[in-house]
């Protein structure tokens, strides 16, 4: 018995959901149910539920994915479609989105377009062609509906079958114009987002609403719009030197996002100037960078993380649930301002 016992312990998987229920003293259904984090686990006692799994850490077991996959013809399998996957906004995404799906036993495969259609429409065919049961895209603009459920991140076109996970834009525009505004700023500069950026036209569109209730004026010579796609700080470090270059004065800066924001902080301070006292530098996203910065930035954070999770959440139950059942259309989720070093009261001149 105890050479059974060990050779159980050093092969994981060869533990078997009956050896689970036998020692918990509960019908296999029931241990099943819990361990695969079904939806009917839910009427089960939370003290059940916990010795369920402590049974199964305790004996080492390990579910049998394709065993299970096998006996239920389905892969367990989402299709993660990404523009860029080294980006510090991706990488949140994915991070939530990997969590939740490991909790709930399912796993996914990535593709990269970096907004190429014709990669994009070959590259999901490709994973149906894999046999994942539905997408999550990311930073992605869909131009059709998809034959699979899918959750759509910073999604902006209303599709059939398509939940789009969307930020309030104009509630993010106005968290930080209104900050600059209190802090004395009248001359603001803007940085306009990539025309292939799936949240470029809406942010935009919410900035220059906002300015126009705040009685602001948008001076043409300090807009400049990003082009070029790069997922490092040398996306706003040109744009910046542009901006500088007019010779235009302005006491701060709205970045299209926290990336180009620490790049024009690098460009104004090889000019001699200093943030926050001659220009403030707002961002938008909040990434992990956007705090270690020099100095940190204040910028509109986005839950990225909890976005990929909510994500992934949706998904399954589109999944599970079946196509007959109605999704929202849209999920709004509420941005903040973080308020750190790069902003501070306008110079007086």
């Amino acid at each position: 018995m105890g050479k059974t016992k060990k050779a159980h312990e050093s092969h994981p998987g060869t533990v078997t959901l009956k050896a689970v229920a036998e020692r918990v003293g509960l019908a296999p259904g029931t241990v099943s149910a819990v361990l695969n984090n079904a939806p009917s686990a839910r009427s089960i006692p939370e003290h059940t539920r916990e010795r369920i799994h402590a049974a199964a850490q305790e004996l080492k077991y390990r579910p049998n994915f394709l065993a299970r996959s096998l006996r239920k013809k389905r892969t367990y399998t989402v299709g993660l479609i990404l523009e860029e996957i080294g980006d510090a906004y991706g990488s949140l995404v994915i991070s939530g989105v990997e969590a939740y799906l490991r909790q709930h036993n399912y796993f996914f495969l990535t593709v990269i377009h970096r907004h190429d259609i014709s990669l994009l429409r070959d590259y999901s065919q490709l994973l149906i062609e894999r046999a994942v049961e539905g997408f999550i895209t990311v930073d992605t603009s869909l131009q059709e509906s998809p034959p699979l459920p899918t959750v759509s991140v910073a999604g902006h076109r209303i599709l059939k079958g398509v939940t789009n996970i969307v930020l309030d834009q104009e509630k993010g525009a106005r968290v930080a114009l209104e900050h600059l505004v209190k802090l004395g700023h009248s001359k603001i500069a803007f940085m306009k987002g990539q025309p292939f950026s799936s949240d470029s036209e809406d942010r935009w569109n919410a900035i220059c609403g906002v300015t126009r209730d705040l009685g602001l004026v948008m001076d043409p010579d300090l807009i400049v719009h990003l082009e070029f796609d790069d997922p490092s700080p040398q996306l706003g470090y040109p744009y910046a030197k542009q901006l500088l270059a007019r010779k235009k004065p302005f006491t701060a800066l709205f970045a299209y996002n926290d990336i180009s924001a620490i790049g024009a902080i690098r460009a104004i301070q090889e000019e001699g100037l200093r943030i926050p006292h001659d220009i403030s530098v707002v961002g938008f996203d909040d990434i992990p960078w956007a705090a270690f910065n020099t100095p940190s930035l204040t910028t509109v954070r986005q839950p990225l993380i909890k976005m990929g999770q909510i994500a992934a959440e949706t998904v399954i139950r589109m999944i599970e649930q079946g196509q007959e059942q109605e999704y929202p259309a849209e999920i709004a989720i509420e941005p903040t301002l973080a308020v750190r070093e790069s902003t501070g009261p306008a110079l007086t001149r």
